[in-house]
């Protein structure tokens, strides 16, 4: 059974089991949801948080559980995420048996590329033979939490179980792009239904449903049963959500594990920033007082690329022109002169000039924001460059014929929307 240390009051199962898991990160989706966001870039490769991408949360889950055994799988233009792995994640040690490697799609079985999530590591499976793990760790690798998997793994071996689902419960509404399931007393779960049209709530809360957080641990040589038997089912659509785990209900053992938060109990923190609006609102809460994300939490650090840049820096201290921050977050390289930013996220190397106004927005790496501009409610996609006196986010008319406007009326704006086409990472 796992050994158990202690960190800050929190138990971290850090053990043989881990050290025995290997982790297969699925990075290969567009997330079409985000719009423009990903037209350059997959989903796992958006800027998060002021100086992250989206995947570094799930890889640092990993090292800060013990499992030092990654494979990340991509597809969809993934060259920024690729550059960013390396450029970030380039401290594993192989001498210790630790790696982060890039598995992308080169059609290792059969001509196709991969056509799902189980068909994605299928394409692969002689790659992880080679690893020879006792278990299995699969996740998403675009959602944003923090998240212990040695606590997920230690219950699936406890249980007896083949394969074990990380599940927290939300909003009924909102089940429909999830996989939904429901339980019986043992956790074991009796159903499974991927992206329902009418999610099936939970029997103690009839609001909100028990969804999949697309985390799975499998006993190896289970998975790699499973995955044979897909593959040659001309009816499966090859995932998991679809077709591994409801095909597996009535004969195998598999259970759900619950995300909690190890001080009060509750649902743990977990966001799918796949749209606009959920992205916009993520990135907009950790410049609260008490962001429901802690970002400050020595004991479970984010890992990601640390570019070497100078110190933030405001700039003019008069009346009408003063460089000025508040409920803010702002990254290295950034720049304010004589402008104001409120309640928003600056990404690094954003430079504000002067007499411009930034509230309630999601600045991200190199943008510059000419005088005497006003940005109200907006992501600002990467290198983009705004033009002097323009006004953002005033006007929802104006603003929809020039950039995208999501439901809630956050603005995106890319640098292709502004003729800027050449910068694009």
């Amino acid at each position: 059974m796992a050994d158990t240390e202690k960190n800050n009051g929190i138990e971290r199962n850090i053990s043989r089991l881990t050290a025995n898991t290997v982790a297969l990160v699925l990075a290969g989706g567009r997330g079409s949801r985000l719009k423009a966001l990903t037209d350059w870039r997959t989903k796992p490769a958006v800027p998060f948080g002021g100086k992250f991408r989206i995947i570094d949360f799930p890889l640092s889950n990993c090292i800060n559980s013990g499992i030092r055994r990654i494979s990340v799988l991509t597809q969809y233009k993934s060259h920024s995420l690729q550059r960013h792995l390396q450029r970030g994640w380039s401290f594993l040690n192989g001498q210790f048996g630790e790696f982060l490697e890039v598995l992308s799609a080169q059609q290792r079985m059969g001509e196709g590329w991969y056509e799902g999530t189980a068909d994605a590591i299928y394409q692969n499976m002689d790659i992880l033979l080679q690893y020879a793990p006792d278990y299995v760790l699969i996740l998403a690798g675009d959602h944003i939490y923090k998240m212990d998997y040695g606590k997920m793994i230690a219950a699936h071996v406890a249980k007896g179980a083949d394969i074990t689902v990380g599940c927290l419960p939300v909003p009924i509404d909102e089940a429909k792009e999830f996989g939904v399931m429901s339980v019986d007393d043992n956790s074991r779960i009796v159903e499974f239904a991927e992206k329902p049209a009418n999610p099936k709530p939970m029997l103690e809360d009839k609001d909100k449903s028990l969804a999949s957080m697309g985390i799975y641990v499998f006993s190896t040589k289970f998975l790699l049963e499973k995955l044979r038997a897909d593959a040659a089912s001309a009816s499966s659509s090859h995932d998991f959500g679809k077709d591994i785990i409801p095909g597996a209900l009535d004969t195998e053992n598999v259970f759900a594990f619950r995300f909690m938060n190890a001080n009060t109990g509750a649902p743990g923190y977990w966001r799918d920033v796949g749209t606009v609006d959920a992205f916009w609102e993520a990135n907009i809460d950790l410049a609260n007082i008490n962001p429901e994300l802690n970002l400050y939490d020595k004991s479970w650090p984010i890992w990601t690329h640390q570019e070497q840049l100078p110190p933030a820096k405001f700039a003019f201290d008069e009346e009408e022109r003063r460089g000025m921050a508040v409920d803010t977050i702002l990254s290295g390289g950034c720049l304010i002169t004589g402008s104001t930013i409120r309640k928003s996220v600056l990404f690094s190397n954003v430079r504000v000039h002067s007499f411009s106004t930034v509230e309630d927005s999601v600045i991200l790496p190199d943008v510059v924001i000419g005088r005497n501009s006003t940005i109200r409610r907006c992501v600002i996609d990467k290198g983009v460059v705004i033009p002097e006196g323009t006004v953002i986010g005033e006007n929802a008319k104006d603003d929809a014929e020039r950039f995208c406007v999501s439901e809630n009326g956050i603005v995106l704006v890319t640098p292709d929307m502004l003729g800027q086409m050449e910068f694009r990472k």
